[in-house]
């Protein structure tokens, strides 16, 4: 969604400049993923031209840009010369969507360029260079270049997809005051055509129909803030359908009202129906799609595209002005089923504000009237308009219940009401009715999100009674469950919350959640266990050197797609050996014993049963057990079964715990440690020197550690002697790095180990 900064002045009154508007929109919850502020063409006068020597329409040009200093620009328009003041796009200047460089033409350096009319969006001129007035003042800016913010709109906000939405938001977060707009009327002098509704998929529909016009282009206003968001202007009737779509998030359309045959017709498609659209091409409907239709057949896809047929020109005198609800799901399917993505289907997909149809015509109307002229023939109308949004059954307990923030009644009202809420109190049950652009509030919790979110974030962690409800920033006894884990030697996995559909039947017989729309194919469930996304870990863990790994992930699982289906899951995997190699001892692969006391030390001491039956599939018929507390299963331990090891790659040894629901485990809250998160992964490198057979190992050991700070641990791993009287000794080193290391990095590292140990011991590093 893009919009300029003087656009959202016309709806909000503020002092703020455009990169605090940034800031509040992103602290609010509307992310703005870039705030462009371009460079304009300015006024600049030519005080020498010459043909270029490897041209023969080419001129090298010396203009003044009013800098001080004249700047060198090839040109190749015929009207240009001396004396001559036109517009300069210099460096950086954005031109017809190509940003201006500087570069050579034939071999000479131009270093800006020479705009048209039609390149600066003035006009349709192109046979030469623009000439501006004698007494415009050099190095001025020739036209406007306004601030354009560009944000990314998340699917449940569409009231975000215009630009007055944004405006009440910003208001809201004390950003300005909202300027409410105000309805356009007009005096109608007859009846149009009329309008039959034949399908509930097309909530309301409206049309105005407007007589002997003359196609002009818009105003410069909106031209401006078209061309700023990236929508060429093309005239006064179709720019107030693009201009609309922004500015209230009303998608319309105008149709040539001497192309069509009588009324309007709203229905279905019929099943292999055949429809052109207004690019030309012809596309296969089918009974699920929505038509707008005359007594001759389709004119628009509607939602979606117009057709070819009824679509304005620059010969257009009488148009009919539509402006409809259009049923969100059915405008989707037919979009991704034909491929046609549009701004009207982008916002009839997410919901429009059903009331504004008839607000919307009548900006329209004005916008073009204006324009063009005409004379408005007749207003039709059908179906209902009314608010969909329910009344939600609210109290402010509710906002600390789910929050564990307190914030005051007047403060929530206040809120409510810059939001555009309607709300009735009558002590702590209060009856809130969302404004109608607000199509996603349907539940208490939606409303809990729109007041912390205005009431900021950034503010939580300064409010110090965020134990009053029940709900708290994070659970002291899931955050404790995790220290135990990690005091056992493992790591915290994270993963996203879903799962692959072939993993999940050769882990287990549960019930597969399918995602209907899968952000990609390999994730296509609401996982069913943590397993199958630890077992991934692993196979890339493993194709990638590292075998040794302890793993754990806590984390939601799903039983069924209804709301309240879930429950939390830990998940351990062990795989590889228990510890890095050492001389003193051989390694040991990990086992079921492993996994089976991470589980047994989140019981507290509780007794237990251990049971071996019926192992799941995912486990080793004869290295399998289930901790059970009478005939509860609390958690299962095994060994990964050795074909869905091989079905999934993986060749080293991997044991696996799984406490299935958290809550099963017995709760003990134990008081809070920091936890010091490192961002990079572990790098292992190994040494050997040669040393008197008498000197500590400990030595060279300290020696090395004092290397570097990002030196974790040192191991050694290997000793023996030498037939010359000394010992080699070999140890192997982790290193966690703090930012991103290079091969020449670790190499410089290696380097300084080696130093350190040869200055500060009798020792030499061995050769082989």
């Amino acid at each position: 969604m893009k919009w300029t900064y003087d656009w959202l002045k016309d709806y909000l009154k503020t002092d703020l400049n455009a990169e605090q508007i940034s800031d509040t929109l992103t602290r609010t919850g509307l992310e703005v993923e870039d705030l462009i502020s371009p460079i304009p063409p300015i006024a600049a006068k030519i005080v020498e031209c010459k043909p270029h020597e490897n041209s023969d329409h080419l001129h090298v040009l010396m203009v003044d840009d009013g800098s001080g200093t004249l700047r060198q620009v090839v040109c190749g328009a015929p009207n240009v010369r001396v004396g001559m003041i036109s517009a300069l796009a210099v460096p950086g200047c954005v031109i017809e969507g190509h940003e201006i460089q500087s570069g050579k033409l034939r071999g000479v350096v131009s270093d800006g360029m020479m705009c048209s009319g039609r390149e600066l969006g003035i006009n349709d001129d192109h046979s030469g260079i623009i000439e501006l007035p004698e007494n415009t003042k050099i190095g001025t800016q020739v036209i406007d270049c306004p601030t354009v913010f560009d944000a990314g709109i998340t699917p449940n906000r569409p009231d975000y997809l215009a630009v007055r939405g944004v405006a009440r938001d910003l208001s809201a977060a004390g950003a300005g005051e909202y300027i409410e707009p105000h309805d356009e009327k007009f005096v109608v002098s007859g009846t149009a055509r009329g309008v039959n509704l034949k399908t509930d998929k097309c909530r309301a529909y409206k049309l105005a129909e407007i007589r002997n016009i003359k196609i002009s282009p818009s105003s410069q206003k909106i031209a401006s803030r078209l061309r700023a968001i990236g929508i060429n202007p093309k005239n006064a009737p179709i720019d107030a359908t693009n201009y609309i779509c922004y500015d209230m998030a009303q998608p319309m359309h105008c149709f040539d009202a001497d192309e069509i045959n009588g009324d309007i017709t709203v229905r279905m498609a019929k099943n292999d129906e055949k429809f052109v659209d207004l690019f030309g091409t012809e596309h296969e409907l089918i009974n699920t799609d929505i038509v707008v239709a005359d007594d001759a057949g389709i004119l628009a896809l509607a939602g979606v595209v117009g057709g070819a047929r009824g679509c304005t020109s620059d010969k257009t005198k009488n148009i009919i002005l539509e402006s409809a609800y259009f049923d969100p799901v059915c405008v989707r399917k037919t979009s991704k089923r034909l491929g046609i993505s549009t701004d009207a289907s982008y916002r009839y997909e997410r919901g429009i504000d059903p009331t504004i149809t008839g607000p919307a015509l009548m900006f329209a109307i004005k916008i073009i009237t204006d324009a063009c002229g005409g004379k408005i023939i007749g207003l039709s109308a059908a179906g209902d308009d009314s608010p969909m949004n329910p009344v939600i059954e609210y109290s402010p307990d509710i906002f600390v219940k789910k929050t564990g923030i307190e914030m005051s009644d007047e403060e929530m009202q206040n809120i409510l009401m810059c939001l555009g809420y309607v709300s009735k109190m009558d002590g702590k049950k209060w009856k809130i009715t969302a404004p109608s652009s607000r199509v996603d509030v349907q539940i208490p919790e939606t409303v809990v999100a729109d007041l912390i979110r205005i009431y900021g974030y950034e503010r939580i962690a300064q409010n110090d009674k965020h134990t009053t409800g029940d709900a708290k920033p994070y659970d002291d006894f899931e955050f404790e469950t995790k220290k135990s884990l990690v005091a056992h030697g493992l790591n915290e996995c994270r993963s996203y919350g879903f799962g692959n559909s072939k993993i999940e039947s050769l882990l287990s017989d549960k019930k597969t959640v399918s995602v209907a729309n899968p952000i990609i194919s390999d994730l296509d469930t609401a996982r069913n266990s943590l397993l199958g996304i630890m077992l991934n870990a692993v196979s890339e863990n493993e194709k990638r050197g590292y075998p040794d790994l302890n793993l754990f992930e806590m984390g939601t699982v799903f039983d069924g797609d209804m709301p309240g289906e879930q429950h939390t899951q830990i998940c351990i995997v062990r795989t590889g050996a228990t510890s890095p190699r050492h001389w003193q001892k051989r390694n040991r692969n990990v086992d079921i014993y492993d996994v089976k006391a991470d589980i047994v030390s989140l019981l507290n001491g509780q007794n237990f049963t251990i049971e071996t039956e019926n192992p799941p599939l995912w486990a080793h018929p004869y290295r399998y057990g289930r901790v059970m507390q009478g005939k509860k299963k609390i958690a299962e331990f095994g060994e990964l079964h050795p074909s869905i090891a091989k079905k999934l790659k993986i060749k080293i040894n991997v044991v696996i715990g799984i406490v299935e629901n958290i809550d099963d485990l017995p709760r003990k809250v134990l008081p809070r440690k920091p936890i010091v998160m490192r961002e990079f992964q572990p790098i292992s490198r190994d040494f050997a020197f040669v040393v008197p057979k008498d000197f500590p190992a400990e030595q060279l050991v300290a020696a090395a550690r004092r290397a570097s700070n990002i030196i974790t641990d040192i191991v050694v791993f290997d000793s023996f002697e030498m037939p010359d009287g000394q010992k080699s000794v070999a140890f192997t080193t982790t290193i966690v790095p703090m930012e991103k290391m290079s091969e020449n990095d670790l190499a410089k590292l290696h380097s300084e180990i080696i130093a350190a140990v040869e200055k500060k011991c009798p020792a030499k590093v061995r050769d082989k």
